[in-house]
C-alpha cells in the first residue's frame, strides 16, 4: 500500500509544548502508515510545490509571524486537495495577525475563561509578560487559566470522526473561540465566563469542527494544551480521526 505523506512543522510558544506534541503526533501518523517530514521551522512554507506533494498538513505552532508568502502556498496547497489538521494552539493560535490564515483554519483563540476572569496577553513578548506578572500577579500561579470542563459530543452528528465516543471531561484550558459561522460543529463546551464577559451568558463553544477550503479538507480541535492532554483516550482517538478524515483521498 501506497504511504501518505505528512507534513508537521512545530515551533513558536513553548507552553504548548510543540516538540511533544509534534512528537506524538508523528507516531500517531506512522502508526497509519503515513511518511512524515517533521521540522522546528517555517521554511518549508514558502515551497508550494512540496506542499502540494503532502497528503496532510499538521501545523504545531503557537503565535509568531506568518509573513503572506509563507501564509499563502499553504493555503494554495489546501485549496488544491491537501488535508490540514490540528490542535489547540498549535493551528488556531498560531499567527494571530495573519488574517489568511484565520480564515482557512476556521477560528481563533481569544480567551481561556478559567474558574476567575485573567486578561490576556494579545503577543508574548518578554515587556507584555513582565507587566501582566507585575500588575496581574494571579496570572502565574500555577494552572492559572484551567479549569474543569465537559466536552460533549454531537450525538446528531454523521460525522465517522464522532462516531461512537462518548462526552468525556478535561482539566486544562478551555478555549473561547471566534469561529467562521461555517464550520461544522462535531463537539462543544459549555463556557460560563468569569468577569466583564459573564454578562452575556453560558455559551455553547465549539471544541472540535471540521470545514472546507476548495477541495481540501479541515479539522481542529481545541484541545491539546499539553501533550498529556492525549492521554485521555477520547481526546486522542478524535485526534487521529480527524487526521485521517482530513488527508486528502
Amino acid at each position: 500500500m501506497t504511504k501518505k505523506k505528512a507534513f508537521i512543522f512545530w515551533g513558536g510558544w513553548d507552553g504548548h509544548e510543540p516538540e511533544l506534541v509534534s512528537a506524538r503526533f508523528q507516531r500517531m501518523l506512522e502508526d497509519e502508515n503515513f511518511e512524515v517530514v517533521r521540522e522546528d521551522n517555517l521554511d518549508r512554507l514558502e515551497d508550494l510545490d512540496f506542499l502540494k506533494s503532502c497528503d496532510l498538513i499538521v501545523p504545531e505552532w503557537t503565535q509568531g509571524d506568518l509573513d503572506d508568502w509563507k501564509c499563502f502556498p499553504v493555503t494554495d496547497a489546501v485549496e488544491s486537495g491537501v488535508g490540514m489538521a490540528g490542535c489547540h494552539g498549535g493551528m488556531c493560535d498560531s499567527f494571530r495577525w495573519s488574517v489568511e490564515w484565520q480564515f482557512v483554519t476556521g477560528s481563533q483563540w481569544v480567551s481561556h475563561p478559567g474558574d476567575y476572569y485573567m486578561h490576556h496577553c494579545s503577543k508574548l513578548t518578554e515587556e507584555n509578560l513582565d507587566f501582566l506578572h507585575r500588575e496581574h500577579p494571579e496570572t502565574q500561579a500555577p494552572n492559572a487559566f484551567w479549569t474543569h470542563y465537559t466536552v460533549n459530543v454531537k450525538r446528531n452528528s454523521s460525522s465517522p470522526i464522532v462516531k461512537g465516543i462518548q462526552d468525556f471531561d478535561v482539566y486544562s484550558e478551555q478555549y473561547y473561540l471566534h469561529i467562521d459561522p461555517a464550520i461544522n460543529v462535531l463537539a462543544t463546551t459549555k463556557v460560563k465566563s468569569q468577569g466583564p464577559h459573564a454578562a452575556n451568558g453560558e455559551v455553547e463553544m465549539p471544541v472540535v469542527y471540521t470545514k472546507l477550503w476548495g477541495n481540501g479538507r479541515i479539522f481542529y480541535n481545541s484541545l491539546g494544551h499539553h501533550d498529556d492532554v492525549f492521554d485521555i483516550p477520547e481526546a486522542a482517538e478524535l485526534q487521529r480521526r480527524g487526521f485521517l478524515w482530513a488527508t486528502r483521498d
